[in-house]
């Protein structure tokens, strides 16, 4: 049974207001959250439950809205890289949810793909983010901003995203 336009725009609004509201969580403590990429996890439900469009566009208004509402994280260049990385988080988890067998074990699969794409993404932004502001992006900083320091989010995601989207699946609330 396909879920309606309405369902995924309620479920959509749901998860850009987890990715305003879950940093606050971890936000006391700025190192903790960016260790934890609390944003991460409603996008990539998101994308999972919603499918690629709308992961896409939960994923690029989180980091933005929030900047916006709340001056964090700032706009310039840490929102905005983080809404091409979370807007591919999103487009990738509903593009292959949607494409490969709905196995558990591809459910890792298409979580991995995504944390990975949307890394390079985010990395490639950062170049040219960091190149406008006259400032340099090595492939050190890439290293460690984006897979160093966020392994305790890495591990949360690859913990808690299967095991929610398997009781999301069991409770009939995807596809």
């Amino acid at each position: 049974m396909r879920k309606s336009k309405t369902y995924k725009v309620v479920w959509s609004g749901l998860f850009i207001a987890l990715g305003v509201v879950l940093p606050f969580l971890t936000g006391q403590i700025q190192s903790v959250g960016s260790m934890l990429l609390p944003m991460h996890l409603p996008v990539l439900l998101c994308g999972f439950i919603c499918g690629a469009p709308y992961g896409l566009a939960v994923g690029f208004i989180v980091p933005i809205l929030k900047s916006v509402l709340f001056g964090m994280p700032p706009m310039f260049p840490v929102a905005v890289s983080m809404a091409f990385e979370l807007a591919v988080y999103g487009f990738v988890t509903g593009f292959l949810y949607n494409r490969l067998p709905k196995k558990n074990s591809m459910i890792y699969i298409t979580l991995i793909a995504a944390m990975i794409i949307g890394r390079i993404v985010a990395g490639a932004v950062n170049v040219v983010l960091y190149g406008i502001e006259g400032n340099g992006y090595s492939i050190q900083m890439f290293m460690t901003g984006m897979f160093v320091n966020a392994i305790p989010g890495i591990i949360l995601q690859l913990v808690l995203i299967p095991l929610l989207i398997i009781i999301f699946r069991k409770s009939k609330v995807m596809e």
